[in-house]
């Protein structure tokens, strides 16, 4: 009679089951792991109405071997010396290391039906968060010990009446397990069924090529991935597509035995951004699109670095990647995961280490690839649109001189029909009528108004970071980013015209135009003002052609004539003259939302409530009692 003894004090299970995974792909990538490690070549995720069945056609565990005592062993290390660090094939590089993994399908099920068969040899037990009394497992008896795909070896883990669930369409399923397990090939394939339903998880790194307009790949084991990405615009793609070599950092560290020796880390994957996010939403169920993924040894050890390393700017949403790191789990360096595999000790100077070179480096670069992407994609689109807008103007103003013609000419004429002694009010009724008759043929007005900029954010490149506050929060407020002119935003569509200077667009669409719309102006000063030409220039022309404007100030800078400095401003604070953090105290935040809503009642914008307004400016700036 086999008896399976679990080798652990059976609280750990009751305390770490239920709360080690979060998130139900965490553990089916666990689970997987396991399977990989074992030599399978398939994987197959089965959705049942009353379980989820995970099997593997790996080598299984034999009883008699002490396979199934080793794996009882919870928290017993895998890998001690480099030795340990393949498979029984010696194929593969191990991923799992601390022995825990095993522990995942606990998060889903209190009690797991682990099943296995090596060499014709069955055992089964039943893996619970409340083993019985001395850490017996309860037995499965021969009889009961089926499977649905494995035959001579492999294993099956059953977890009974689960507490998540699988997303309700697989090609759902699929996208999140590539997001966190992409060693995927013709030597190891997942399989996801449910019912008559089954999908074959691929490649995440070539399934997403064919979404993105640019991408930098580090290393020759990824320099084939610029094959798949689309070849949009031939004339750019060296400037959009990149292969380079991976990554090569030297570190100092001291090994498991605390002796400090010199190594190289060595980084490998991919960056790129998407060509757009439309309609990506719309089969997102547990991880959003735009992450950079950290592996180790084909597994991943944190998904999402982005929050880290980010500078919360708009077009981060674009930015999905890959980046492996094996020195992450080197055999004689300490391990540096988290107990389940949801992130890294950010004290370990390897993870610290990437971090810095994401954040400097990596991600720098290809969010310059992304707004060269980005205006030549647009450049075809604005020319066009901005020939429209002259050939609209150059109606407007043929409409403009033959309706001036006609109707002088008709006044004149009914003038001279009534005859002479005419009073003041004959002849001004004359000419109203004419004027009202032909004032039809000045309709193309509306349409050259609706094409032109509404609001300019006027600014020096120093104030940028408080720019960008004052344009989210007018996004948020349902202002259209195509209204906006606002020449250092990272949105190209807010941008000059390619080839255009920002004065002679201004001024053929405005100054000169014969629509009498004129651009609303948000000033943006500060110390750096007085310092900047263009923004003394932009103040002056703003008085000459007398615009609306409001000012938002940065102190200790005070707005000067010709700005409307009678009429309040807003004033927020920074740490230093000219740079550093920005924060605002609650009444210059409440004069902020203010200023931001009455801008969109001049053009009559659907604005949010000054308390949810409050509430995102929040998120952008700090807000201070002193």
């Amino acid at each position: 009679m086999k008896e399976y003894q679990l080798n652990v004090d059976p609280r750990i299970l009751e305390l770490l089951g239920p709360n080690l995974y979060t998130n139900i792909y965490y553990v089916l990538a666990e689970l997987i792991a396991n399977a990989y490690d074992a030599d399978a070549k398939n994987v197959y995720i089965i959705a049942n109405p009353d379980d989820i069945r995970i099997e593997d056609d790996g080598h299984g565990m034999s009883y008699d071997k002490g396979d199934i005592t080793k794996y009882l062993n919870i928290a017993g290390v895998s890998r001690v010396k480099e030795t340990d660090s393949f498979s029984k094939s010696g194929d593969r590089r191990k991923m799992g290391r601390k022995g825990v993994g095993k522990l995942a399908a606990l998060s889903v099920s209190e009690d797991v039906d682990i099943l296995t068969v090596a060499d014709g040899e069955k055992s089964g037990f039943i893996l619970s968060r409340h083993p019985e009394e001395g850490s017996k497992l309860k037995a499965v008896n021969e009889s009961d010990i089926k499977f649905e795909y494995v035959k001579e070896h492999g294993s099956a883990i059953v977890m009974r009446n689960p507490q998540y669930r699988l997303h309700k369409t697989l090609a759902a399923v699929k996208r999140n397990l590539l997001k966190i397990f992409p060693l995927v090939n013709s030597d190891f394939r997942i399989h996801v069924i449910r019912g008559k339903e089954n999908v074959i998880v691929d490649a995440f790194d070539k399934h997403v090529m064919s979404e993105l307009g640019t991408l930098i790949t580090l290393g020759d084991e990824y320099s084939p991935l610029v094959d798949l990405v689309p070849d949009s615009y031939p004339d750019k793609r060296k400037d959009f597509v990149s292969s380079v070599g991976e990554k090569t950092i030297p570190l100092v560290m001291k090994d498991n035995d605390g002796v400090e020796h010199e190594y190289t880390m060595r980084i490998a994957g991919w960056i790129g951004t998407y060509k757009t996010t439309r309609g990506r939403k719309a089969e997102m169920s547990d991880f959003p699109d735009n992450f950079i993924s950290l592996f180790a040894n084909k597994k991943m050890g944190e998904f999402n670095i982005l929050p880290v390393v980010g500078q919360n700017k708009l077009n981060e949403v674009y930015v999905v990647g890959q980046l492996h790191v094996d020195l992450f789990e080197f055999t004689e360096l300490p391990d540096m995961a988290l107990s389940n595999r949801q992130g890294y000790k950010s004290d370990d100077l390897r993870h610290s280490t990437v971090l810095d070179y994401v954040r400097t480096d990596l991600l720098t670069e290809i969010l310059k690839k992304r707004e060269a992407y980005t205006d030549r994609a647009n450049r075809d689109k604005k020319q066009l649109k901005e020939e429209e807008q002259r050939n609209n103007e150059e109606k407007l103003r043929r409409d403009v001189d033959a309706f001036r013609q006609k109707a002088s000419e008709e006044a004149a004429d009914d003038l001279l029909n009534l005859g002479s002694g005419l009073s003041r009010e004959a002849i001004k009724d004359a000419i109203d009528k004419s004027i009202n008759k032909n004032s039809p043929e000045l309709g193309i007005k509306s349409l050259v108004d609706s094409q032109k900029k509404k609001i300019l954010i006027s600014q020096t490149s120093p104030d940028k970071s408080f720019a960008d506050i004052i344009y989210q929060m007018l996004l948020y407020n349902n202002v259209p980013a195509e209204d906006i002119l606002y020449t250092n935003c990272d949105d190209e569509v807010c941008r000059v015209p390619e080839g255009r200077n920002v004065y002679g667009y201004l001024r053929d669409f405005f100054v000169e135009s014969y629509s009498t719309q004129k651009i609303f102006v948000l000033f943006v000063t500060s110390q750096n003002t007085k310092k900047s030409w263009g923004a003394i220039t932009e103040i002056g022309a703003s008085w000459i052609t007398k615009v609306d404007h409001k000012i938002f100030n940065v102190e200790p800078f005070k707005p000067e004539h010709p700005l409307d400095n009678d009429t309040q401003w807003q004033n927020t604070n920074r740490e230093k003259p000219t740079k550093g953090e920005l924060w605002m105290i609650p009444l210059n935040a409440d004069v902020f939302c203010q200023k931001i809503e009455s801008v969109c009642d001049t053009f009559g914008y659907k604005k949010k409530t000054r308390q949810s307004n409050k509430t995102q400016l929040g998120t952008l700036i700090s807000i201070r009692n002193t």
